[in-house]
């Protein structure tokens, strides 16, 4: 019989954000399904990421182009919180539509108990960040989604991490790159997510960016071999 006292569980949020706060990389490598994510954190990693790409190809065995809706998003994500214990970071896509749509998706994505999620600022239908022939939507709409997340998350009292994510670095290079980023982080986002990095040079220019900035929030730079 377990006798540990019982201590009320930290939402998947508040994990996350105790995770940042020690300053660290949170390395959150990413999971197409439920059953990779178990993998992830059998194998110790202190968070896992639910990819686009990768649950459009294991739901629909689909590129990612946009295909998968906000509720079969929210699903995919919910499953995998059923799973693991550690925070699941999840893909929000363009946030499905105008700014109530986005309010709906923070409803969805918080009641599938996501510690995370990023919204990026590509044009609808989205297609995977990886791919050629972006589209960006302009700053002021991209903001607006971030905007429109701020305050539903403040609506709903609910503590989501929220991920403003830019595609802008391949089509538009990286001071493009960069002044999106750091708007999305003065709508209210907690993070920077800028997509598409490839090279050790396009790493340290995001980091220097970030050293110029002097804020006390994060970048997340995903990068791909070369």
């Amino acid at each position: 019989m377990n006798t540990e006292p019982m201590t009320p569980l930290m939402s998947g949020a508040a994990r996350l954000r105790a995770l940042l706060a020690t300053g660290d990389i949170v390395a959150a490598p990413g999971a197409p399904d439920v059953l990779t994510a178990r993998l992830v954190e059998r194998a110790g990693f202190p968070a896992v990421y639910m990819t686009g790409l990768g649950a459009t190809a294991a739901r629909l065995g689909q590129p990612d182009l946009g295909l998968l809706t906000q509720t079969e998003m929210a699903d995919h994500a919910r499953a995998m919180v059923c799973a693991v214990r550690t925070p699941v970071i999840a893909d929000a896509d363009t946030g499905y539509g105008g700014p109530l749509n986005v309010r709906r998706t923070v409803a969805e994505y918080t009641q599938a108990g996501v510690a995370a999620f990023h919204i990026e600022d590509q044009e609808s239908p989205k297609r995977c960040g990886q791919m050629a022939g972006l589209r960006l939507v302009s700053r002021p709409e991209a903001e607006m989604r971030i905007a429109a997340a701020v305050a539903a998350r403040q609506a709903f009292g609910s503590d989501l991490v929220i991920m403003g994510r830019t595609d802008a670095l391949q089509p538009e290079g990286l001071a493009a790159a960069l002044g999106r980023a750091k708007s999305y982080l003065d709508q209210g986002a907690d993070l920077a997510f800028v997509d598409g990095v490839r090279t050790r040079a396009e790493v340290e220019g995001i980091a220097a960016g970030w050293r110029d900035r002097r804020s006390s929030r994060s970048w997340t730079a995903p990068t791909q071999p070369r």
